[in-house]
């Protein structure tokens, strides 16, 4: 049953527009009493609103009011309701990261795309990776390094020339940006059960942060990162244009460049 939804939205005027037309077609109602909760917004406000609302065990079903809209349906006016109801569901889990900072804090969170690892200062970083208690990488110097979930790996892993891995691929990859040393390492593909951390090899000179999605943390020291299988998310998709075949469409572009 998908006829009762709690609307959210961003304040943009696209947004605004569309929901001005929604209020018309479906049965709004509160968060508590809905069977759907329906984000209007770009992938970056579809991330907050999972984060926020995950917790209530409902199905989204995002509409792009912004650029890209990976993770997002286009707007149909007259064929919303339709695909509304025809909607496949996906179902994913997110990063769990953990960061104990140079001030021996702890912070915690989530991550759906990535946890990224970043340089803090003009120094290009100096970290090790290890994979369930294997060494990966023993130093790398690079700007950083990404690790991504399946759904995350056309977003900002793409970018720097990461792997596209497949929704069902039960991996994770973990990619490097802008690496100097060791300057051909491209990177590898881990399996999602993997406990990854990564350290701060020269946390003085070289501070780096850790950022789950847009979550961000500085003078990190040692990042602790795995899938979180008890958190899942299920995310609705128009039948012609799932994210099965969003991913597909990348890949196959990927490939041909």
């Amino acid at each position: 049953m998908r006829d009762k939804a709690y609307l959210i939205f961003d304040k943009t005027k696209a947004s605004l527009k569309i929901k001005s037309i929604l209020i018309k077609k479906v049965k709004i109602t509160s968060l508590i009493k809905s069977n759907i909760i329906i984000v209007l917004g770009g992938d970056g406000f579809m991330l907050q609103t999972l984060k926020k609302l995950h917790k209530y065990k409902k199905p989204f079903y995002g509409i792009n009011s912004g650029n890209y809209g990976f993770l997002m349906n286009k707007f149909s006016n007259e064929n919303f309701i339709k695909n509304l109801k025809s909607s496949l569901s996906v179902k994913i889990h997110p990063l769990q990261m953990s960061v104990r900072t140079k001030g021996n804090i702890v912070k915690e969170s989530i991550a759906i795309n990535e946890v990224s690892i970043l340089r803090q200062s003009k120094q290009a970083s100096s970290i090790s990776i290890s994979s369930n208690k294997k060494n990966i990488i023993k130093n790398l110097i690079s700007d950083g390094v990404l690790v991504s979930t399946p759904a995350g790996s056309t977003a900002y892993n793409l970018s720097v020339h990461g792997p596209i891995l497949d929704l069902d691929s039960n991996k994770l990859a973990i990619s490097p940006i802008s690496p100097f040393r060791p300057r051909r390492w491209r990177g590898i593909i881990v399996s999602d059960k993997s406990k990854i951390v990564i350290r701060n090899l020269d946390e003085n000179k070289r501070p780096i942060s850790a950022v789950a999605d847009n979550f961000e943390v500085r003078n990190a020291m040692t990042i602790k990162i795995q899938s979180n299988k008890k958190i899942i998310f299920q995310l609705l998709y128009d039948k012609r244009n799932s994210l099965y075949k969003k991913i597909k469409i990348e890949k196959s572009k990927k490939e041909i460049l």
